[in-house]
């Protein structure tokens, strides 16, 4: 593996595709010390350039011209054009980070870790609820979940609709409920359908894992509210994290027999500050470039997520008719 030169003062990063999304990765990187935002590329080169100006950097009409001048970049294309863009990357030395879905196709993430590792090169995929506070602080107390139920339910907005709820929303809680269980899944069943857009907007699969672990999650882009909950039961206790308003419970046995509202065992809430995740995960990303160390989600990780996310879109299709391919 190329070893980065500690001597440069700063690491030479881009950002290919600054949308909604992307500008924000644009804006967090322009902030850090030990980075040189190089440039920023995009279709829309209004956009690009209007970036560009605002951060006091290059804009790019050919993403390949900025991949030739730096050391790591984020992409942030629409999913169909992850595949070649990364592969771009990779195959000229450029670590990246990828946001979720990893790719439009597994045999197209499978390709982008082969290259990647034959070129001695990094996979950051963005799974931002990784670097959740919650999750992040509540990462030592989650030991074995025998049941885990989760809720992503969001109001429509009609940014992402161009895939699945499951691709956009559950693809999260797959990815963290993966991390949690450390098992390999046995059996899938799923339900879905489309109401307003053409592909499923609600979304429920249950998730049957080999060391006995269940999971019921559910993801939904027609609800009348925004929740992001997940409960998980152990034997020794009971854990629930609200992602949107940054809580935590805690319940477990105190060996004490109290008047509190489930005898023997105690409640404990935590709030955590809102803080940036998404800075968070770009810091760790860069740190992972500098120190040539494994990220916090790579590459392996983002393709078994994406896997289970095809495995759950292929049960709502067979058991409920077709619907346009992902």
């Amino acid at each position: 593996m190329t070893t980065y030169d500690m001597s440069k003062e700063k690491l030479k990063v881009g950002v290919i595709g600054v949308g909604y999304l992307g500008r924000f990765h644009a804006q967090k990187y322009a902030q850090m010390e030990n980075v040189d935002l190089v440039g920023v590329a995009d279709i829309n080169e209004q956009q690009a350039r209007h970036v560009a100006k605002e951060l006091h950097t290059d804009v790019y009409n050919d993403p390949k011209e900025l991949i030739r001048k730096i050391e790591a970049a984020s992409i942030v294309v629409p999913t169909p054009a992850h595949f070649l863009i990364s592969r771009e990357c990779l195959e000229n030395n450029v670590d990246v980070l990828i946001e979720k879905p990893m790719a439009a196709t597994v045999d197209e993430a499978d390709e982008l870790i082969r290259i990647s590792e034959s070129n001695g090169r990094l996979i950051q995929v963005g799974h931002l609820e990784r670097f959740n506070p919650a999750v992040v602080a509540l990462k030592d107390a989650i030991r074995m979940p025998r049941f885990i139920e989760s809720h992503r339910l969001s109001i429509y907005n009609e940014r992402g609709t161009d895939v699945s709820v499951v691709l956009d929303l559950m693809i999260h809680d797959i990815d963290i409920i993966l991390n949690f269980v450390q098992s390999e899944i046995e059996n899938i069943q799923a339900s879905g359908m489309p109401v307003i857009s053409d592909h499923v907007d609600i979304a429920n699969a249950r998730l049957e894992f080999k060391n006995g672990t269940v999971a019921n999650v559910t993801a939904s882009r027609i609800s009348g509210r925004n929740e992001r909950k997940i409960r998980l039961f152990q034997k020794d206790s009971y854990i629930s994290i609200d992602f949107k308003n940054h809580e935590t419970v805690i319940i477990k046995p105190n060996g004490k027999h109290t008047d509190s509202i489930i005898p023997g065992m105690e409640i404990e809430k935590r709030c955590f500050s809102k803080g940036d995740a998404l800075n968070d995960e770009l810091k760790s990303f860069v740190r992972s470039v500098i120190r040539r160390s494994e990220p916090e989600v790579t590459g392996k990780m983002g393709r078994e997520a994406l896997k289970i996310a095809f495995d759950i879109m292929g049960q709502i299709t067979k058991f409920h008719g077709r619907f346009p391919e992902e």
